[in-house]
């Protein structure tokens, strides 16, 4: 696993990508980083397109910068073949209100569960509150879209930051929240099995079909949702 840690900048400075749960920041957070960032005289700090800090400043000072934020219950985020920072929609508690059901902390308990596990080439999930999609779940590895209160659907195989983008294909429908976590595994599970080394999702998934990606629908069905289909037959006298 690699460090969110680059040198391809036009002005030569170095780029260090700070990542925290669901993008969210605490206000000592932002106070320390601030401190810090005058403390080493940084160029500028930018938001980056998943939801993270990236800090521009000289080499010599990134030692410093990593100390620093560590204090303040931050890291450098993961880099390369590996699950990357969650992008998570503002469909939480008390934001959102168009929401349909909780992404917000859903992101962020997926995030402190996975960031940073290996995988054959970077793996990046996104959350959505509703089918608006506005962290675009269709175009992530992973993607999780509210349908109703504590119920999602779940698409894999999106991509996006290319000129060939891709829509990922909806893999299971009314998963409650809990059994988010067991679908996600299991994709992980056979990406790492199916997948060639630096082979993204979607070239794995066109390479040896959808259905070895597609979980067993009793994996995620809500408890007692589950039906003996013989008992169901005995019932209406089919047996």
């Amino acid at each position: 696993m690699g460090q969110g840690i680059f040198q391809q900048q036009r002005n030569g400075l170095f780029a260090v990508n700070i990542s925290s749960p669901g993008g969210i920041f605490t206000v000592d957070q932002l106070a320390g980083l601030a401190k810090t960032a005058a403390e080493l005289n940084v160029w500028r700090i930018k938001c980056g397109t998943r939801q993270t800090l990236i800090v521009l400043l000289e080499e010599e000072k990134i030692d410093a910068l990593i100390n620093s934020i560590k204090k303040l219950g931050l890291k450098v985020s993961p880099f390369g073949s590996t699950v990357r920072s969650v992008k998570s929609c503002a469909g939480g508690e008390g934001l959102c209100p168009r929401m349909l059901g909780d992404a917000l902390e859903l992101g962020m308990e997926i995030e402190k569960k996975y960031l940073g596990q290996p995988t054959p080439k970077d793996f990046k999930i996104s959350t959505s509150g509703c089918s608006r999609g506005c962290t675009e779940p269709y175009c992530a590895d992973f993607g999780v879209v509210a349908t109703g209160k504590n119920m999602y659907s779940i698409i894999i195989g999106g991509r996006g930051s290319t000129k060939q983008p891709i829509h990922g294909s909806i893999i299971a429908k009314d998963v409650p929240k809990d059994k988010v976590f067991a679908v996600l595994d299991f994709v992980l599970n056979k990406y790492r099995q199916w997948g060639e080394e630096h082979e993204r999702l979607c070239k794995t998934i066109e390479r040896v079909g959808l259905k070895e990606f597609t979980p067993p629908e009793d994996m995620y069905a809500a408890d007692g949702a589950a039906v003996d289909e013989d008992f169901a037959k005995f019932l209406l006298g089919e047996d």
